[in-house]
This record gives C-alpha cells, structure tokens and sequence, in this order.
C-alpha cells in the first residue's frame, strides 16, 4: 500500500531531478529510494493494515498475496535498473524520463497486484500500459520500434475498452466496485447473463495483457520490435504485474462464476501453450524466442487460474520468481552479446563459451530454469502449478503442459549449442562484460540456485 504511494512519488522526484541537472544522480536515487520502499514492504508483513484499508476505502489491499507480489515487482525493477546505468550512458539527455517511465511502469504493477477495487485495477492498468507504449516506441530511428509502439498501442486501447465496458456491466449487476462486495454479491444471487458477458469481457482483457492465445499475435512483434533493456520490462515486471492482477481478480472476486468459464480457460491454456511452443520452434532470432517464449509461459502460469479451488498462490508467486530471475538473466547477456555482436540471432552466441565461459555458463543455467530442468527453480514452479491442476482433475492440461515443456526444451538449448559446440568468427575478440551486468547475473543465478535446491524456503510466504 505505502509501495505504490512512495513509488509514484519517487518517479516525479526523478522527473524533479533534470531540472535542477541531477541526471548523474537519477539512477542511484532511484535504485536506493526502491530499496527503501522493499525495507516498507517487509514491515508492512506483520502490521495491522486495516484501518490505512479503511482510510483508502478498500482501494488498496495490503494482504500477503500482494505483499509478496510487491517485494518481487520491486526487486525485479531494482536489477533492472542496475543494467540501466550501462544501457541509458548514451541516452543522458533522456535519462530522467526513461527512470521515471521504469517507477511509473513499477507503480501501475504494484497498482494491479495490490488493487481492491476494480476502479483501481482499471487506474493500475492505464499507468502501466500508457508507459510502456512510450518503452515500446522508443527508438524513434528505429522503424521496427515504432511499429512496436504503435501497434502496442492500438491494440492495448482496444483491450482497455474491453476491460472498462467489462468493469461498467459488473458494476451494473452488483452496484460496486470493491472486489469483495462484488464476490459477496455473486454468492447470494443468481449470476445473469448480463453478469457473464462483464466477466467474458474483462477476460479477454486480462488475455490481452499477459499475452495469451488467441489475443497474443502482438506480443512477438511488440517485443522483437523494442530495445533490447525495453523488452526486459515488458517480459518481467509488466508481465509478472499484469498476471497478479489477473490471478487476484479471480481468486479473491470471480470464484463464484468460474464454473462456466473453467473449460473456456483450459483450452485456452492449451491453446497458449502450444502457440507458444510450437512458434518458438523456428525462430532464428533469439529475442523472438524469448518473446514466443513468454506467451507458452503466460500459459503455464495460466494453469493455476484454471485450479483456483486448490491453494495455487504459493505456486504461483514461485514460478514468477524463478521465471522473472532467469529472463532478467537472459536479457542481460543478450544485451551484451548484441552490442558486441551486432545481432539478436542465435549465430551472435556462436563461441561464446570459448570467449567468455561465465557468460556461457549463466545463460545455460537461465535456459535450463525456463525449460524446467531440476535442480532448477523452473521446474519446482512447473512441478508445483502441474500438481495443484493434477489435484483438481486436469490431468489432460497437465499432459498437454508437460508434452509442450519437453518441447520447450529443443529451442531453449539452441542458444547453448551455439555457445559451445558452434564455431565464432575468427576475428572476435575477448569478450570484457561491464561489471554492473557481472554483478546482475550473480544475484540473480543465486535466487534460481537458491530457490531450487531449497523451494520450501519460498513457498510458506503467501
């Protein structure tokens, strides 16, 4: 709750900052004032939050699933910005609106994952989306950039729309906005059809937003299409936020009429993870991948909606971690590699593991994390979602899963073959990485190393 407010404030401190010419100081003002708000995360854990809920007439909730969920949110922008400090250095004259756009894109995440009312769902969305249309587009010399921007853009108004008629045909059923009312109302009332078509609406939204079949054709141009750092907030922070809204909009508000849409949302997990695989397949440039990659993983996490009768919140906020940690990894080498190399195909990697054997050996373990190999955190989070839909008699979304993750696994390990068995240019030079990034990949191969030999350590916090 105290997270969103001082995150907000934070962004217009670092707008604040290029007036007075601070830009040298934006960044460790950012990157310390987020540390300061995880500190107010952490004491909020075992505090009494309901009469600052009351104050905020139930806008906001400050219960363990958002908590956790904004100590994550939080941490995960923290590393990010880190790299930013190499990626922005030729980019200062526009360094306080990119830092401020990152806070803002934090703020509507930590919005949609702490959200009381759907009011404040809708206000978490549109901070969100309008900063990263800007992220998106921000090479203006760029055309697949802009194209990115623009069709992100267009698109996400169209899904905004849907989400708002959707929010305004709820209220018109219930007569409320607060998520508890409105799931308090259902209970004791007979559901109408005009009900289902507010709750068919916001979904396909909500589809949208975390890039799930058959609203995901966006996502790969989208992302393909925007810099390199840009593509890393909208796979992590602005993913992970969009599908903690998702799962609480859900659990906490929609359980009494998810019986009609249980099969809806099986196929389309099934859908979403084969598209995903299957495109994933035949790409040759590694960025793709991950972008395609990303819609199959939308999919797993998408399981756990479909079984929102077992206790999946533990699952859930595992497998964000251990996917947002071995992206963030992934986006950090394939940062440095394109700006040595010159490209985002999976030739770039050639020898890697000859020039810098570090490098190759981090992104092999982050491939092996998203692929679901033990011992790492990836596979506990598949393991965990698989378990929980097994449980509850989705034993054939469970196949379909692990059919499609084996799958995975071919185009993960493309990029390690070619670090190590392909050959580079003769002409390469040694690889120095800036020690920002070494720093980057060290904290985050300890949380997938940390959370995979030792899963219990995580799962008792929701």
């Amino acid at each position: 709750m105290n997270a969103l407010i001082y995150t907000s404030a934070l962004g217009i401190i670092c707008l604040l900052a290029e007036i007075f010419n601070l830009r040298k100081l934006i960044i460790p003002i950012a990157i310390a004032g987020l540390l300061a708000i995880l500190g107010t995360v952490a004491l909020d854990w075992n505090a009494d939050n309901s009469i600052r809920e009351a104050a905020l007439y139930n806008m906001l909730r400050a219960d363990s699933f958002s908590l956790t969920f904004s100590g994550l949110l939080i941490s995960l922008t923290v590393l990010l910005l880190m790299l930013s400090t190499d990626f922005y250095k030729t980019e200062q004259a526009k360094i306080s609106d990119y830092i401020a756009l990152i806070l803002f894109i934090l703020a509507g995440s930590l919005a949609m994952a702490s959200f009381g009312n759907l009011a404040m769902l809708f206000l978490g969305i549109e901070v969100l989306s309008i900063s990263l249309y800007i992220m998106a587009g921000a090479n203006k010399h760029d055309k697949r950039s802009n194209e990115a921007g623009m069709k992100y853009f267009l698109m996400g108004s169209f899904a905004s729309g849907l989400l708002l008629f959707g929010i305004a045909l709820v209220y018109g059923e219930t007569g409320s906005f607060d998520i508890v009312e409105i799931r308090d109302f259902i209970a004791t009332h007979q559901p109408t059809s005009m009900l289902y078509v507010g709750v068919g609406l916001m979904l396909m939204a909500l589809l949208f937003k975390t890039g799930a079949a058959p609203f995901h054709y966006w996502a790969p141009d989208v992302y393909e299409g925007a810099p390199m750092f840009h593509t890393a907030i909208l796979m992590t922070v602005a993913k992970i936020g969009a599908f903690a809204a998702f799962y609480r909009l859900f659990s906490a508000c929609f359980i009494p009429v998810m019986m009609p849409f249980g099969w809806v949302l099986s196929i389309v997990v099934a859908l979403t993870i084969t598209v995903g695989n299957l495109s994933a397949l035949v790409q040759d440039s590694f960025k793709r991948m991950l972008a395609l990659s990303g819609v199959s993983n939308a999919g797993y996490l998408m399981i756990a909606i479909v079984t929102l009768y077992g206790k999946t919140d533990n699952a859930v906020f595992y497998y964000s971690l251990a996917y947002g940690m071995a992206l963030i990894t992934a986006f950090t080498i394939a940062i440095f590699v394109y700006r040595s190399s010159g490209t985002e195909s999976f030739s770039g990697f050639n020898g890697l593991a000859k020039r810098h054997p570090f490098i190759a050996a981090s992104l092999t373990i982050a491939m092996l994390s998203l692929a679901g190999i033990p011992p790492f955190a990836g596979f506990f989070g598949k393991y965990y979602i698989f378990s929980e839909a097994v449980r509850n008699g989705r034993m054939w979304l469970v196949i379909i899963a692990t059919i499609n993750s084996i799958i995975g696994v071919y185009y993960y390990l493309k990029v390690v073959f070619a670090m190590y068995l392909k050959e580079s240019d003769s002409n390469a030079a040694p690889l120095q990485i800036p020690v920002i990034y070494s720093v980057v990949i060290a904290i985050t191969l300890t949380v997938i190393l940390a959370v995979g030999l030792f899963p219990s350590t995580v799962l008792g916090w929701l």
